[in-house]
């Protein structure tokens, strides 16, 4: 399969944008469709093989034409946080059954899903359960005419992610720490390894109809990301670890925050173990790098952003 240009849904996200530069460096012309171009196309307008188009990817008629003449669509849409009831089925469940029939009628046959660690459609929370139904309808419907791929990533960390980035955020302007779920266990990625997966499955018909774990080599509790996050930030603080009921409370509080830093339907994902039952894909030929190595290069205040820069198009 000759892969030459790709539609990536989700495209000015976190994972979207680092896989758009990264294709754009291996010379695929990639078009990302947004509601809001002007607010997305500032960092990905300078690649040179990147098109952002103004779209609205849950219109059937607007799917129709940012597909039209593409080789493959990536969709790596998702949410952790609902806005409103539904919003979990919307982006995790309806989107990916419109995507899959919009591949069908513009004659796409290839198509790369972005599902979660854990992902399953009986699952404790809602975010899972959307996933793994998300999931399920995608893999269900790869056949000859659209193979599909789905990649399922524990916790992705990197410069700009939401997860560690906040924790430093917060170690800086707390003088203690209240945690809940302390012993809640994940098994980070880099996002560098997480896009390199993706387009190099991109055109792999070993991949096809597949579905894969990623997981960085090492376990931690939250607790011990935490700790990690304040040693390498300088701002190491004491933490209270809470129990079942005082994080549950502590989640409950935090849901009328204007800003969503946790809900209980994040608290019941973190009841199930985000980590890897399986190594490393073979499929894949290098092996993922580890957080200790890479958390300095974007979290340390002795790192500059030019020497985190280098290490990211070095692929170290």
């Amino acid at each position: 399969m000759i892969i030459e240009n790709v539609t990536i849904l989700g495209g000015s996200g976190f994972v979207g944008k680092r896989l758009a530069q990264l294709l754009s460096q291996r010379g695929i012309a990639v078009t990302v469709p947004t509601r809001y171009r002007e607010r997305a196309k500032s960092e990905l307008i300078v690649l040179p093989t990147v098109s952002v188009v103004e779209a609205d990817i849950h219109s059937d008629a607007d799917l129709d034409h940012v597909l039209a003449g593409t080789d493959a669509v990536i969709n790596l849409v998702g949410i952790l946080h609902e806005t409103r009831k539904g919003a979990f089925e919307r982006a995790h469940v309806e989107l990916a059954v419109k995507v899959l029939e919009a591949c069908r009628r513009a004659g796409v046959r290839r198509l790369l899903h972005m599902s979660a660690l854990g992902a399953d459609p009986e699952g404790p929370s809602r975010y899972l359960r959307s996933k793994g139904e998300g999931e399920a309808r995608m893999l269900h419907a790869s056949d000859e005419s659209v193979a599909v791929t789905a990649f399922r990533p524990s916790v992705i960390f990197g410069r700009g992610d939401s997860f560690l980035t906040l924790f430093a955020k917060l170690l800086r302007m707390l003088p203690v720490v209240a945690l809940g779920s302390p012993k809640a266990r994940f098994q980070p990625v880099w996002v560098e390894d997480v896009v390199r997966a993706f387009a190099d499955a991109l055109a792999d018909p070993a991949t096809f109809g597949r579905r894969y774990d990623l997981c960085g080599p090492k376990v931690y509790t939250l607790r011990e990301l935490i700790e990690l996050t304040g040693k390498v930030t300088g701002y190491s603080r004491p933490i209270i670890g809470l129990g079942p009921r005082a994080s549950y409370l502590q989640a409950l509080a935090m849901e009328w925050l204007p800003v969503k830093l946790l809900t209980r339907d994040n608290l019941r994902s973190m009841s199930v173990d985000n980590v890897c039952e399986c190594a490393w894909p073979e499929v894949f030929a290098f092996q993922p790098s580890a957080l200790e190595g890479i958390l300095p290069t974007y979290l340390s205040p002795r790192t500059t952003r030019g020497y985190d820069l280098y290490r990211t198009r070095a692929r170290r």
